[in-house]
Parts: structure tokens; C-alpha cells; sequence
């Protein structure tokens, strides 16, 4: 029996927006300590990594699938991959003495700058031994078609457990199932574009049986929409030295900071961690420009783009469930908790009108465009339209320490694609007491990226003194 899977609309987006100098990987470097992976030799043991790993992608089958396409309409579908080859997804490599980590993020740059290669599956990680401190790295990236923010840790929630342990464990038997032929494609797609319009007839009725119930909830759902399209989706943000014209090449820097810190001044104004991040952000940016690149801030109509997951705690489905906010970062306010009462009031505004809601009841809108249609599309709205100036995303994660088989893990850094012409990008994913920062940039537009995590670290140790007194 042949088997496939259409991507969703919003996976299939992800897609259409790649293009020869934005690819649209997500990624992360993750450092380690050696632990019981060191050799008698001094190196790292790399086949017993690469046993471990591929012993639990079963939990993750997305990732031995690669992508087909279907004739004239080119919608993709993953397909199992009969000639899936885990050494050339996990790879190996070292660092020159003396491996400081300045070197891993050129190199963590040099990996996020290539495209992975779309007939294979779309995923890869670098086993990077040789760092200073009997430290190792795996430095990943997947395509953002495959997960979101908060799916993009699938695979690191099947390789790290709370606790060390010797167990490697065995792969199953990969039996790859059958990829339907062009003509097999061709003649499903037929049939559900002829259902389709039962479909929608038969799911219209159930929804009028059920207006009564549903009143309610459909004004709620048309205010969600009716707030998310004001909010700047459909207007042009400023011109900025951060939106100009980019090129393949990117640079990578990690900053680690106390997440107690930013509790601290949490507790202290109110608000949440995630707006005291974001105020962070839109201090630094503020320094960035007006010092770094001596722009006047005044008028700007600054905007991050900040992804928000709709992923239930149980949900298991593969792909992206995630929506979007626009923030307009307060970057014309000088004073740093004038800065954060702003963005608290905007994230504030952005739940009590569902936002999040809206814009994903938006997305559902648009999920009948025909691929080839999108594809342009896609493209044309990220260079002519740009709502927003950069990608600012926080993940929350555990914050107990976690093992690859006996090696503790020391940091996790994660990086953002960087949309047409967006030459910076700002993650966070918070670990063991700390934030852990991955600022990604355009090599060339933006090669002073260690001078803007200079400046977000100063505006968090500001924000501290301000708020606590501290």
C-alpha cells in the first residue's frame, strides 16, 4: 500500500517563502559536556551518537520522509524515503584549537547558511567536537516546513532525558512504505477537489444546526479576525538599516542570561517573562539604532513578529501549530520600564482580543490558494508588503538539567530563519535557570551582531536596576 501526507497550508507557506538567499531552517546549537562519549583516543564517539540517535526516530517518523509533489497543482507530500541514509543527517566534524566559542558560532553560521536539500529529508545535525572545556556541540537544523517552535524540540524530547544513562537502545526496522505514483497523486487530488464542495456543504449544516450554541463563540471568533487584520498585517512597517536587502550568509552569537534576573523585574512591575524579554529587545534595538547606526527613532513603526503556539499540551500532530502576533516595540521611548509597561499593555491587548486566534482563523482562510499561486504570492508580500521588522520568539523549556545518554547538557542557543530583507532574528529558549539567546544575522547588513546582544544584555541588567533597585 502506498502511503502519503499533504502538508498543511501553513507548512506549505513555509516553503513558498524559501528562496535563494532567506532559507527557511529553523536551528539550534546545543553544547555538552563530554561525559561518557570521550574515546580512549581523546575524540568523540560518533557511531554509538549516531546509534542512539537513530534508535529513537522512530518516535519522530517526519524525519525519514522527504517531500513529492503533485502533478500541475506542485501541492507537496511527504513520502517515506527508500534510500534514507542517517550518516549523511548526522555528521561529524571538529574545531581548530583552541575550539573557544566564538569559533562554534562561526561555524553554527557556516551550517545555517546553506539550504538543505529538498530531496532528502529535510533535517541535519553536526556532532562538533573539540571545544574548549572538554565540550562537544550538535549543532541542527530543520526546515521550518517540518516543525515550529515549540515542535522543533520533538527530536531533542526523544534524545534528552533528566537523568545520564548508558542505554543506546536499537532502531527498529525501517520498512519504508511505497510513494504513490505521479498519476496515483494526480487522480486523489482529482477526487478531493470533487468532495471538497460536499465537505463544506455538510459542515455548513452542522454548523447552522448548531448556531444557537455557537453565537457566541462565532462573535468572538469574527472580533479575533477583525482585530488581528488591524493590527498591521496588512500595512507597511518602517524602513530600518535592519530591512535591507540581504544575502545568504549568516552570522550566529549565543548570550546567556539569568533567568532569575528577568523574574525579578517580572515580579517587581508585573507583566509576564516574555514581556520583560521583548522590552529587552526593544531597548536594544533603540541603542542599535540611534548609537550604532545614528538613526533617528522618532516616528519609526517598529514591529516584531512574535510566533505563539496554539499547540495543545497533549498534541502530538506533526508540522506547525503555531500563529502569530504583531508587536509594535516602543523603540521611540527612552525610559526602560516605560518601555516595558508599553509592551505589557500591548501583549496584554493582543490575549483579551485573542489575537492569536485571529490570525491562525486567517491563516484557515487562506488555505484553499492553490500551491503555484501561493508560491508567487509568497514571495512578492515578504519583498513588497513587510508588516514587520524582525522575529522576536521565547520558548520555555525545562528548567531541570538534561542528559544526551551521560552527558549534560550545558546550553541550548536556537536561531530563527530571517524573512526577506529582516536582517536580524532574536530566540530564546530558557534551561536550567537561564535564558539562553540565539541572534541570527545577515553576514553583510548586520556584521556587528555581538554589538546588539551587547546592547539587549544592558538593557536587561537597566531594566533590573530600574525595577528592583537592585
Amino acid at each position: 500500500m502506498t502511503h502519503y501526507e499533504r502538508l498543511s497550508f501553513l507548512d506549505n507557506t513555509f516553503l513558498a517563502m524559501e528562496g535563494p538567499n532567506n532559507p527557511m531552517h529553523v536551528g539550534g546549537t546545543l553544547v555538552f559536556d563530554e561525559g561518557t562519549l570521550r574515546t580512549g583516543d581523546g575524540g568523540l564517539d560518533i557511531e554509538t551518537i549516531r546509534r542512539f540517535i537513530g534508535a529513537r526516530l522512530q518516535h519522530v517518523p517526519r524525519y525519514r520522509q522527504r517531500l513529492q509533489w503533485i502533478p500541475i497543482e506542485r501541492h507537496p507530500v511527504w513520502v517515506d524515503d527508500a534510500h534514507f541514509d542517517l550518516s549523511y543527517h548526522v555528521r561529524h566534524t571538529a574545531l581548530p584549537h583552541p575550539g573557544t566559542e566564538a569559533q562554534l558560532e562561526e561555524f553554527a553560521g557556516q551550517v545555517l547558511s546553506q539550504h538543505l536539500d529538498r530531496a532528502k529529508p529535510l533535517w541535519e545535525v553536526w556532532v562538533v567536537e573539540g571545544i574548549v572545556g572538554d565540550r562537544f556541540a550538535l549543532v541542527s537544523k530543520v526546515h521550518h516546513c517540518m516543525v515550529d517552535g515549540v515542535g522543533g524540540v520533538d527530536l531533542l524530547n526523544v534524545l534528552l532525558t533528566p537523568y545520564p544513562s548508558d542505554d543506546v537502545g536499537e532502531p527498529d526496522a525501517f520498512d519504508p512504505r511505497p510513494a504513490p505514483s505521479a498519476g496515483q497523486l494526480l487522480a486523489d487530488e482529482t477526487a478531493r477537489r470533487i468532495r471538497a464542495p460536499f465537505q463544506a456543504a455538510r459542515s455548513l449544516r452542522r454548523f447552522v444546526e448548531g448556531t444557537k450554541e455557537l453565537s457566541a463563540d462565532l462573535q468572538h471568533r469574527v472580533a479575533a479576525m477583525t482585530h488581528s487584520a488591524r493590527s498591521g498585517w496588512f500595512s507597511r512597517a518602517s524602513e530600518t538599516p535592519l530591512n535591507r536587502r540581504i544575502g545568504p550568509n549568516r552570522r550566529i552569537h549565543f548570550l546567556a542570561s539569568d533567568l532569575e534576573q528577568v523574574k525579578e523585574v517580572k515580579r517587581a512591575t508585573g507583566g509576564t517573562v516574555n514581556d520583560v524579554v521583548i522590552a529587552a529587545v526593544a531597548g536594544a534595538v533603540r541603542s542599535f539604532l540611534t548609537e550604532d547606526r545614528e538613526v533617528d527613532v522618532a516616528g519609526l513603526d517598529f514591529r516584531a513578529m512574535v510566533p505563539v503556539s496554539i499547540r495543545q499540551a497533549d498534541e502530538d500532530t506533526p508540522g506547525n501549530r503555531v500563529t502569530m502576533w504583531l508587536i509594535d516595540l516602543p523603540i521611540q521611548e527612552p525610559d526602560p520600564l516605560s518601555r516595558l509597561r508599553a509592551v505589557t499593555a500591548a501583549t496584554a491587548h493582543l490575549k483579551e482580543t485573542d489575537q492569536a486566534l485571529g490570525a491562525s482563523l486567517l491563516t484557515q482562510g487562506a488555505s484553499f490558494t492553490p500551491s503555484t499561486l501561493l508560491s508567487v504570492a509568497a514571495r512578492v508580500a515578504a519583498a513588497t508588503a513587510r508588516p514587520f521588522n524582525m522575529t522576536v520568539t521565547n520558548v520555555p523549556g525545562p528548567q531541570v538539567p538534561l542528559y544526551l545518554m551521560g552527558c549534560r547538557l550545558a546550553g541550548i542557543f536556537p536561531m530563527v530563519p530571517l524573512w526577506v530583507n529582516h536582517g536580524l532574528g532574536v530566540a530564546l529558549f530558557s534551561y536550567d535557570g537561564m535564558l539562553n539567546w540565539g541572534f541570527s544575522s545577515d553576514r553583510e547588513s548586520v556584521p556587528d551582531l555581538a554589538g546588539f546582544a551587547d546592547h539587549v544584555r544592558d538593557e536587561l541588567d537597566e531594566l533590573s536596576r530600574v525595577a528592583t533597585g537592585a
